[in-house]
């Protein structure tokens, strides 16, 4: 058995992780229910919903959640898919991410300890009834 990984695997891994950044719900969705492991990480520890909400695809989370991503899963740093929505001010998927389950304290630094350090109120407000 070797620990040089199949090229080919390593290929479609980019490919997905790709998706992900570019917010394709449909063929993340597709690639999923193939067989790719909704919480598939990358080197940096980023999953496929890290990669999703921080570059603001709302309907990319809600389709990898509903196939069993990790809302709450942080990367290797201890940053949450939620707080990296509140950094870059994506209010869609801050809601997505919270009908998922995500918790707005976990993580380092949490969710609300993000929206305290840019001011947004509203976005403590919303946390406040989750």
């Amino acid at each position: 058995m070797s620990d040089v990984p199949d090229p080919e695997v390593v290929e479609l891994a980019s490919k997905v992780f790709d998706l992900a950044r570019a917010g394709d719900a449909d063929a993340l969705a597709a690639y999923v229910d193939a067989g790719v492991p909704a919480n598939l990480t990358n080197d940096r520890g980023d999953s496929l919903l890290m990669l999703a909400a921080y570059h603001g695809h709302a309907p990319a989370v809600t389709a990898l959640a509903a196939r069993g991503a990790d809302p709450g899963r942080a990367n290797d740093r201890g940053q949450t898919p939620l707080a990296g929505a509140v950094f870059k001010g994506e209010e869609a998927v801050v809601r997505a991410l919270l009908d998922a389950g995500a918790d707005p304290a976990a993580g380092t630094p949490s969710a609300v300890d993000t929206a305290r350090m840019f001011g947004k109120d509203d976005l403590l407000e919303l946390f406040g009834a989750h």
